[in-house]
């Protein structure tokens, strides 16, 4: 649902500010990444217009921002999350049906499924932390269980629980556990990785 408050707060320097909602005295964090328009300058007393969401802190924020009169935007920022949830569903189309031929071990895929499935829950674990302001569990405990194998898990999170899928810096790293997990089943495909996929197929 659209909330909307006056902007009642603005640091120019810092590009951040504070809206205050319409029917209660909550202010609400907004950075200037968070509009739809960057090319208009927030002004105080402006009207906006957001969705509400959790930042990396556990505070809750505007996201979608919009001046009043303007259309929202949901173009911006979501297209390489819904990429990498198709991504994730084509590469378990794409391994499945190499398990059945028989070029990759059924165990193989097994191991992604289930390293998936904790990535998903361990996402949804931090989220919850988040919203309480306990203790998070560190990005690179979400990194490295990308990197074993959960990315699928991890892409489908970040989009269906709407957690970790705005910071570029922790979208660049997970991208970079996508290219090693599909390089590396490449490479056992290749000449150089072959015998370690008979030694795989064998146990």
């Amino acid at each position: 649902m659209r909330k909307q408050g006056k902007l009642i707060k603005w640091n120019a320097a810092k590009a951040f500010g504070f809206i205050q909602l319409t029917d209660q005295k909550k202010q609400i964090f907004v950075h200037k990444k968070a509009f739809c328009n960057r090319t208009r300058t927030p002004q105080l007393n402006d009207i906006i217009t957001f969705s509400m969401a959790t930042g990396s802190d556990g505070r809750l924020c505007a996201k979608d921002a919009t001046f009043l009169g303007e259309k929202v935007s949901h173009a911006r920022g979501n297209g390489g999350g819904v990429f990498s949830m198709y991504l994730a569903l084509l590469f378990y189309v794409v391994i499945s049906l190499a398990c059945l031929a028989g070029l990759y071990p059924r165990a193989l895929l097994f191991t992604f499924l289930g390293a998936s499935i904790l990535t998903f829950f361990v996402y949804a674990l931090d989220k919850s932390k988040a919203r309480r302001g306990a203790w998070r569990i560190s990005e690179s405990t979400l990194h490295f269980l990308a990197l074993l194998g959960g990315w699928p898990g991890a892409a489908c999170a970040q989009q269906i629980l709407r957690h970790k899928s705005q910071k570029r810096t922790f979208r660049k790293v997970f991208w970079g556990t996508v290219v090693i997990n599909i390089a590396s089943l490449m490479w056992l495909y290749s000449s150089s990785g072959s015998h370690h996929l008979s030694w795989l197929l064998s146990v």
